[in-house]
């Protein structure tokens, strides 16, 4: 079974189309990263799926079911924006708040949980202005986790992060996928970041999906390849061209693809009288992959 299922979906403001029917799968237990340019639509697709916004067009199936249906409607947090908490209250008093919204019995216990989740126990008493960015938006995860959802959606959490804010993220997503069963669809445009954790990708584009593919699947057909840095690099190229390579000059280096023996590209290089000084092997990631889709040229 799939958790969300999105057929022909259009919504238009002004009479411009965000979405123009738009088709997206995310399976079930899936960290999915959904990546497009701002303006794209990935908003407006979360806040479809999270009933903020009625679709004009198409066709929302969560878990199977409609998404207006309202068992499956309570089955889903959201952080879209923002936390959309009280600055001077403090972080257990915000989800108490949304705790007794949400109609929770046991709040104490279940918001002692969602802390404990977000790496959050010790912070329960502070105000919400005090925190920083990164536990800001921890206890906007943390309200989205009240009541056990098994979709979560997030909008660019990881936007402002620093480096430990990051890895916290990463942490509490892969916790919450493989260990509380929930399924997670992110959005960012730190691709790095999502490539660390995403299991599935889609990217859309003017509010069309234009490609759907599973991590597993982009690695095993991602190229590989051999950057190369000396002082002559047309003398390097001529050479490796008359001994059969795919080389080409890309970012001011030469790359050459699909080489797996690294230590013999070397060694042939050398005794040909070229010194170098950088010789790395890559393989083509989310962000590369990204551009190559976004300029019409699919990669790998």
């Amino acid at each position: 079974m799939n958790a969300i299922e999105i057929r022909n979906l259009s919504k238009s403001f002004r009479g411009m189309y965000a979405l123009d029917g738009l088709n997206m799968t995310v399976p079930q237990g899936a960290i999915y990263g959904f990546i497009g340019e701002n303006g794209s639509g990935k908003s407006t697709t979360e806040k479809c799926v999270c009933g903020h916004l009625v679709p004009e067009k198409g066709e929302i199936k969560l878990f199977g079911k409609p998404y207006s249906d309202a068992g499956v409607r309570a089955k889903v947090g959201a952080l879209i924006e923002n936390a959309g908490c009280f600055p001077s209250s403090s972080v257990y008093a915000n989800l108490m708040m949304q705790a007794i919204n949400l109609g929770l019995r046991d709040r104490g216990g279940e918001i002692r949980r969602v802390l404990k989740i977000v790496r959050m126990e010790e912070y329960e008493k502070l105000t919400f202005k005090k925190c920083s960015l990164g536990m800001k938006q921890r206890v906007g995860i943390a309200m989205a986790l009240l009541g056990d959802p098994a979709l979560l959606i997030l909008d660019e959490p990881i936007n402002g992060l620093d480096a430990e804010g990051m890895r916290l993220m990463r942490e509490i997503l892969v916790d919450v996928t493989q260990n509380l069963g929930c399924t997670v669809l992110i959005s960012s445009h730190i691709l790095g970041e999502l490539e660390k954790i995403a299991t599935h990708y889609g990217i859309i584009r003017r509010g069309k999906m234009i490609k759907e593919i599973a991590a597993s699947e982009m690695d095993s057909r991602s190229q590989v390849y051999v950057s190369l840095k000396t002082k002559n690099l047309q003398a390097t190229c001529d050479l490796l061209w008359r001994g059969g390579c795919n080389v080409k000059f890309e970012e001011g280096e030469l790359r050459v693809y699909d080489v797996n023996d690294t230590a013999r590209l070397s060694a042939y290089l050398l005794q040909n009288g070229i010194a170098f000084s950088e010789l790395k092997k890559h393989k083509i990631g989310l962000e590369e992959y990204y551009v190559s889709l976004m300029s019409g040229k699919e990669a790998v």
